[in-house]
C-alpha cells in the first residue's frame, strides 16, 4: 500500500514543482521511506491551495478506507470523520465490550458532567419558581402501624418533591429516593415521614417539599349474615407538605359504597302498590373520596378510624364474601339506607366534624350510575386547606374502581 505520506509529497511535487537550488532530504533521509521531498524555505508559511487540499482529502479518505480503525486511530482520531458515511461518527473507534473492572474514583466522579444541577445560564425558558419538582411512583415496602398494636408490610408507592428557585437549574432526584430508603426499615408513622422530608429538604438544599406515600390498607370484614369473613381492601394516601414553613398532614382514603336511589326505589314501591307491577330500583357502585388534615396535639387517627367513620355514615360498603343470606341482607341494607350523591357527602361530612382529630377536610364523591349513561357526583369542603375554585379535570375519572 502506497505510504499517505509519500503520496502527499507526490502531490506536492505535482503542484510546485522539484527546484534543484533548494536544500532537500532524499532516499533515507525521506520520511517514511518517500520519494525525495524539497524543503521549500520560502514556501514554508505559504496556505495550501484548495486543489491541494481536496487531493489531500481524498488521498486520505482512500486510504482509510482499507486499514482497519485502530490503524486510523493511531494516525490521528479525528480522521474518522472524514470517512463517507461516518461523518457524525464518535471517535476514536469505542470499545464495544462492557468494562466489568473499571471503578470509579473521587477524580473521575469529579470530571463527569452534571447539567441539571448546573448553573441559571442553562435554565430553558422563564427563570421562575417551581412549586413542586421531584418523583413520582417510586415504589419499596413499607411498614406500617396498625391500631391493634402490630404493622404491616406494605407495597407502597412514593410520590417526593421539592420547591425549585427561579435560579436554580435542576434538583438531583435519584437524592429523593437515597434519602427515603434510609428510613425504609423502620415502621412508618407521620413522625418518620416528618424525618424523611427534613433530610430530603437538606440534601437538596429546598424550601419546600412533599411527600405523598399510597398503598392499598387491608382489613378483614365479616359477612352482614353467614359469619364469613375476607380482606376488604382500602385505597389510603399518607401525605406530608411544607410550604413557607408550615406543615400539614393529611390522609386520603377511598370508600367504596353501593347508593340505592332514593326515587327509584319510591317509584319500584308504587309500582308495586298501585299496578301489582314488580320493579326494583336501581343501585350503582359509589366511590367517595375523602381527605382529612390531621390535626396536632390530638391522639393518633389511625387508618382504621378513618374507615369507621366512613362505614358509619354510609353503612353499605361493598361486601367480600357473599352467600345467598348477605345477598339478601345487603338488599334489605340498601333499602334501609337509600341516598343521593348530596345525602353522601353530607353523611360523611356529619362523621368527620365530629371528630377532634379532623381539621380541614374535602369529600368528592361518585354514584356510578346504573340508570343513566353519566355520573352522579358531588364535592364538599370545609376549611381552607382544600378550597380551589378549580378542580383537576379527570379528578371523577381517577374514582373508578374496577376490583
Amino acid at each position: 500500500m502506497t505510504d499517505p505520506r509519500a503520496e502527499l509529497s507526490r502531490i506536492y511535487y505535482e503542484n510546485n514543482g522539484n527546484v534543484d537550488q533548494h536544500p532537500h532530504n532524499s532516499g533515507t533521509d525521506a520520511p517514511m521511506g518517500g520519494d525525495q521531498m524539497n524543503y521549500h524555505d520560502a514556501d514554508l508559511d505559504r496556505a495550501p491551495t484548495r486543489a491541494e487540499a481536496e487531493a489531500a482529502l481524498a488521498l486520505l479518505r482512500r486510504w482509510a478506507v482499507d486499514v482497519t480503525p485502530a490503524e486510523v486511530s493511531t494516525l490521528d482520531p479525528l480522521v474518522s470523520r472524514l470517512i463517507p458515511g461516518q461523518e457524525v461518527s464518535n471517535y476514536p473507534a469505542l470499545a464495544r465490550a462492557y468494562p466489568d473492572a473499571f471503578e470509579v474514583d473521587a477524580a473521575y466522579k469529579a470530571s463527569m458532567p452534571d447539567l441539571q444541577n448546573g448553573p441559571s445560564s442553562l435554565i430553558r425558558g422563564a427563570k421562575q419558581q417551581i412549586q413542586h419538582v421531584g418523583i413520582s411512583n417510586f415504589r419499596l415496602p413499607i411498614r406500617f402501624q396498625t391500631r391493634g398494636g402490630g404493622d404491616l408490610q406494605l407495597e407502597t408507592s412514593v410520590t417526593g418533591s421539592v420547591s425549585l428557585e427561579a435560579e436554580k437549574k435542576g434538583i438531583n432526584m435519584s437524592r429523593i429516593m437515597r434519602t427515603f430508603y434510609k428510613h425504609a426499615e423502620e415502621t412508618f408513622s407521620f413522625e418518620v415521614v416528618e424525618r424523611a422530608l427534613d433530610a430530603y429538604k437538606t440534601d437538596l438544599d429546598s424550601f419546600d417539599a412533599r411527600i405523598q406515600m399510597r398503598f392499598s390498607f387491608p382489613m378483614k370484614v365479616e359477612s352482614l349474615r353467614s359469619g364469613l369473613s375476607g380482606y376488604q381492601y382500602y385505597d389510603i394516601a399518607l401525605e406530608l407538605i411544607e410550604t413557607a414553613g408550615v406543615r400539614r398532614k393529611i390522609v386520603h382514603l377511598d370508600y367504596v359504597y353501593s347508593s340505592t336511589c332514593p326515587c327509584s326505589l319510591e317509584l319500584s314501591e308504587h309500582a308495586r302498590q298501585f299496578r301489582g307491577q314488580l320493579a326494583t330500583p336501581h343501585s350503582q357502585r359509589s366511590v367517595a373520596r375523602m381527605s382529612l388534615l390531621v390535626e396536632d396535639d390530638q391522639p393518633i387517627l389511625w387508618f382504621e378510624d378513618v374507615i369507621d367513620m366512613a362505614r358509619d355514615a354510609v353503612p353499605t360498603e361493598t361486601q367480600v364474601m357473599v352467600k345467598r343470606e348477605d345477598e339478601q341482607a345487603f338488599a334489605e341494607l340498601n333499602a334501609a339506607n337509600p341516598i343521593f350523591v348530596e345525602d353522601a357527602a353530607r353523611l360523611f361530612c356529619e362523621q368527620l366534624l365530629k371528630d377532634p382529630r379532623v381539621g380541614d377536610f374535602r369529600i368528592v364523591a361518585s354514584h356510578q350510575e346504573s340508570l343513566h349513561s353519566h355520573d352522579a357526583v358531588s364535592i364538599l369542603t370545609e376549611g381552607a386547606t382544600f378550597a380551589a375554585a378549580s378542580i383537576d379535570p379527570r379528578m371523577f375519572q381517577t374514582l373508578f374502581h374496577t376490583g
